[in-house]
């Protein structure tokens, strides 16, 4: 099914710089689509430090479980990803293939098969075609090269609309260094990591001990605050690479004040790759951020904020052009976390419409229904009862979304 371009699309990709220590290739491997590239190879023939977040989902797909084996040893040679196939609920088979596939990798580049990094998004429960991956595989590294992102990009799509590359630069101990990543994802986005994949790869030298509580805290702030419909994928998989082609960093921990600079690039650019997934959300016509203050801790901030951008009237009535802010307090409400109505305050498009638990006396509707008629939309809570605060991005609920997951499989 051909889908139109979201509307709150950038107009082009950003330019997105070549990586030191990295080859690839995006290539058509027929997999399930037909006229388009389906799979994306990198090869690091030096080897690359990763790490990586991954799905909490309790039913993962093959590749989640082959990544979680791999990481801990903190080394990569290779990065394979496929689209249109999970490899998800399918069994021992599922094991087998993420098996053949890391085996015809390292086969084709003379690696070991340890070293390789496998994703695979798209339909549940469908064999992956091992034959056609493999010979696929084997025609692909053959025409290795620099890497072309906006393809690589294109390559890992399923029901997106629009490729997701992100660039960033920073130095770190006055060195530059550069940063690019790839998203992709639409529908099924509540990521819960740690079908929405993103990689990251950076030619900084530092490694695997230093990247991981980095990767976390930016994934916690940036992919761990975005929700389209509520819906935790199996194949969440958030891998973060780096070449060490502009030199090894020795950083004695991550909190080491040389880093800080890499670290905000990051976290900037995941928030980048994340909105991104948020403003493709399926059906989507406008984009949400939820920022909620006052509450007892962070954590609870969050919860509250994707309560409210989870709740499914609430996103209705968003995309209606409704400012029914009694829909918001409801979702506060049943968040499970502390709030106490005559403390609540609630705005929209930053007009205050309720204070301390009722609404403001000379409420004028106008300015706040003519902020919902517009593309973005800013909802903002106060629960007045201490200084917890996160902020959550999501999009409207259209007919559009169910129109695209009804079809999804034909």
């Amino acid at each position: 099914m051909a889908l139109a371009r979201s509307p709150l699309a950038p107009e082009t990709l950003p330019e997105l710089p070549p990586i030191g220590g990295v080859r690839g290739i995006a290539h058509a491997a027929g997999l399930r689509y037909a006229g388009r590239d389906d799979l994306l190879l990198l090869h690091f023939p030096h080897g690359a430090a990763v790490t990586g977040v991954l799905t909490l989902s309790k039913c993962p797909g093959a590749p989640v479980e082959w990544c979680k084996r791999q990481l801990p040893a903190g080394r990569a040679d290779a990065l394979l990803v496929n689209a249109g196939n999970a490899n998800a609920f399918t069994g021992r088979r599922g094991r087998v293939s993420v098996e053949r596939a890391a085996q015809a990798v390292a086969q084709a580049l003379g690696c070991s098969p340890e070293g390789v990094y496998l994703a695979s998004t798209g339909v549940i429960g469908e064999p992956m075609p091992d034959d056609r991956l493999a010979d696929a595989v084997a025609a692909a590294a053959g025409q290795l090269d620099e890497v072309d992102w906006a393809k690589a990009a294109g390559a890992i799509m399923t029901t997106d609309t629009f490729p997701k590359a992100v660039a960033r630069a920073c130095e770190i101990d006055g060195k530059p260094v550069r940063l690019v990543g790839i998203a992709k994802g639409s529908g099924m986005i509540a990521p819960d990591m740690a079908t929405m994949l993103a990689f990251v790869v950076t030619d900084a030298g530092l490694p695997a001990e230093i990247l991981r509580p980095l990767l976390a805290a930016a994934c916690a702030r940036s992919f761990n605050c975005i929700t389209v419909d509520g819906d935790t994928s199996t194949s969440d998989t958030l891998l973060l690479f780096a070449t060490g082609a502009a030199g090894r960093f020795e950083a004695d921990s991550p909190t080491d004040r040389r880093l800080a600079d890499f670290a905000a690039e990051l976290e900037a650019l995941l928030v980048d790759l994340a909105q991104l997934v948020v403003k493709d959300g399926e059906g989507a016509q406008k984009f949400v951020t939820v920022r909620v203050r006052g509450a007892r801790s962070d954590g609870a901030a969050r919860r509250i904020g994707l309560s409210i951008a989870n709740s499914p009237l609430v996103k209705t009535a968003i995309a209606g052009e409704d400012a029914n802010w009694g829909r918001i307090v409801m979702a506060v409400g049943k968040a499970g976390e502390e709030a106490d109505r005559d403390r609540l305050a609630v705005a929209i498009g930053g007009v205050t419409i309720a204070l301390d638990g009722e609404r403001v006396p000379d409420y004028d509707e106008a300015p706040v229904a003519a902020h919902m008629a517009g593309r973005e939309i800013l909802i903002e809570v106060d629960l007045g009862l201490a200084h917890g605060a996160a902020t959550v991005w999501t999009c409207d609920l259209t007919h559009g979304y169910i129109d695209i997951n009804a079809d999804y499989r034909s």
